[in-house]
This record gives C-alpha cells, sequence and structure tokens, in this order.
C-alpha cells in the first residue's frame, strides 16, 4: 500500500516538475521568438527599402564616355547599394517579352531611353535624401529625368516607424506577461509543498534553510526550460534564415550571442525570484491559514 502511495506521489511529483519545465519553456521560446523579431525589425524594413530602385533616365545625346563616368560616380556614392545599367535595346526586348509583340516593328523605331537603376542603402531611402539625390542627378545635362516612386518610400517609412513602435510596445507587455506568468507556475509548484514548508519551520530549521532546496530544484527546472526554449528557437532561426536567405539572420552573431543568452539568464533569474518569494509567503503564513 505504502509502495502504490508513493509511486503515485512520485508520478505527481514528475507531473509537478513537467508542466513547470513545459511553461517555462514555452514562455522563454516565445519571448526569445518576439526577441528576434525586435531584432530584425531594421533588417527586414531595410530589406524593402533596398528594393526601391531610383531609374536615371539618359538622353539619347549622352556620350559614352559622359555615360561610363555617370555609372563609376554612382557606384562609389554613399548612397549607392548596386546599379544595373540597361540600353535601349534591352529595355525594348524586355518590354516586347511582357506585352507579347515587338511594339517597334509597329512604331518604326525604339523609344525607350538608355538608363541606369540605382538601388540604394536603406539608410537614405528617405523622401528629402531620394529627392536631393535627384535633383543632383537630374542637373547634369545629358540626364533627362529622374524617376522613383515618392509615395511608395513616404508610406514605406511611415510604416516602418509604425511597426517600430508597436513591436516595441508589445515587446513589454510580452516581457511582463512572461514573468507573470513563470511566476504563477512556480508558486502552483511551491504551494503543492506548502506543508513541507511549514513542518521543517515547525521543527527549528531557518528560513534560508528551507528555501534553498526549493531554489536550487527551480533553478534546475529553468535551466532545463530555457536549453528547451533555445533549442526552439535555434530551430526557427535556421529554417527562417535557409528560406529567407536574403536577410542574412545569423550574420550578426555577437546581437544572437548576447539575446540567446539573456533567455537563459532570464529562466534562471525568474525562475530563482518566483522561488524566493512563494517559499517566504508560506513561511510568514501561521498553520491554520495555509488551508486557504
Amino acid at each position: 500500500m505504502t509502495t502504490s502511495f508513493e509511486r503515485y506521489q512520485k508520478r505527481r511529483l514528475i507531473s509537478s516538475y513537467f508542466s513547470v519545465v513545459i511553461s517555462i519553456a514555452l514562455v522563454l521560446f516565445l519571448l526569445g521568438m518576439l526577441g528576434l523579431l525586435v531584432l530584425n525589425t531594421k533588417k527586414v524594413a531595410d530589406h524593402f527599402k533596398e528594393q526601391i530602385a531610383l531609374t536615371v533616365y539618359l538622353k539619347d545625346t549622352a556620350k559614352e564616355v559622359e555615360i561610363e563616368q555617370l555609372k563609376k560616380s554612382l557606384a562609389m556614392a554613399d548612397y549607392t547599394k548596386t546599379t544595373t545599367y540597361v540600353s535601349k535595346e534591352d529595355a525594348a526586348a524586355a518590354h516586347s517579352e511582357e506585352i507579347g509583340e515587338d511594339f517597334m516593328e509597329f512604331l518604326g523605331y525604339n523609344p525607350l531611353q538608355n538608363s541606369i537603376d540605382v538601388y540604394m542603402n536603406a539608410d537614405f531611402v528617405s523622401s528629402e535624401q531620394v529627392d536631393e539625390i535627384a535633383a543632383d542627378l537630374t542637373s547634369k545635362n545629358f540626364v533627362d529625368e529622374v524617376v522613383y516612386d515618392k509615395p511608395l518610400i513616404a508610406l514605406l517609412n511611415d510604416n516602418v516607424k509604425k511597426i517600430s513602435l508597436w513591436v516595441l510596445i508589445a515587446s513589454t507587455v510580452f516581457t511582463f506577461i512572461a514573468v507573470l506568468l513563470i511566476n504563477s507556475s512556480i508558486r502552483l509548484a511551491v504551494y503543492s509543498k506548502r506543508f513541507i514548508i511549514k513542518t521543517m519551520q515547525m521543527v527549528g530549521a531557518t528560513k534560508g534553510f528551507i528555501r534553498r532546496p526549493f531554489i536550487w530544484q527551480s533553478v534546475k527546472l529553468g535551466l532545463i526550460g530555457a536549453i528547451l526554449a533555445l533549442i526552439g528557437m535555434a530551430a526557427v532561426l535556421f529554417y527562417l534564415n535557409n528560406s529567407f536567405q536574403e536577410l542574412n539572420l545569423l550574420g550578426d552573431v555577437k546581437m544572437l550571442v548576447i539575446l540567446f543568452s539573456g533567455i537563459f539568464l532570464m529562466g534562471i533569474v525568474i525562475t530563482w525570484i518566483s522561488t524566493y518569494f512563494a517559499t517566504s509567503r508560506f513561511l510568514n503564513l501561521k498553520t491554520d491559514e495555509l488551508y486557504y
């Protein structure tokens, strides 16, 4: 009979530990994924900004040497990420393929112009800076016009600011919720042993002596939960990096190490603090108050 009861108690204990570990792991995993989102918000925004092209159309009278000088100056400019020269012949071929017929046979000539597509670094993609760059390029006498999607740039920058603000707010709220959830799991685990705590206190054990095994046990559970969370984060991170290689999510190793270390330490610190206050609460209760 005693053996069966002991087995039952052991199963309950293991089940309690398992639920605490899973709770901690899930909360830390979600918190870590939110951290990855925060760290990569700018990178994702920069990726979209750098897809916007500023197209420089050249006059037919532009000399070859002038075009080459412009290509070199654009390639060396601080604001330039990449440039692509599109001749009027290549543009005509691409347009004919797009519409499904040779429009030059109908017109009898090629109305398109030589052009240079300029993809800028994200830090320079703002309405004011792009206007200045466009004005500088238009001032050259062999440049016909500079075309870019100004409304799209303004909309993109406004949305990036809004998203960054909401991500920051969500991170703060979720961090608070994560602490509360882990704290609740630890308190429930300690609550199930409140009579053991009071019994140890009644036989003369000091508060520090009573707290020590509970804190150490919770810290171990926090360590296991944090490790599981980090494994899950690493798996998701590698998957996303392989799916979206252009974002180079593994490029900033230092920030990733800081994030993973922060999640790991959070698993330890939160469980330690929660257990300390949970055990202190039951140590300060009277015996008859343990039933409520």
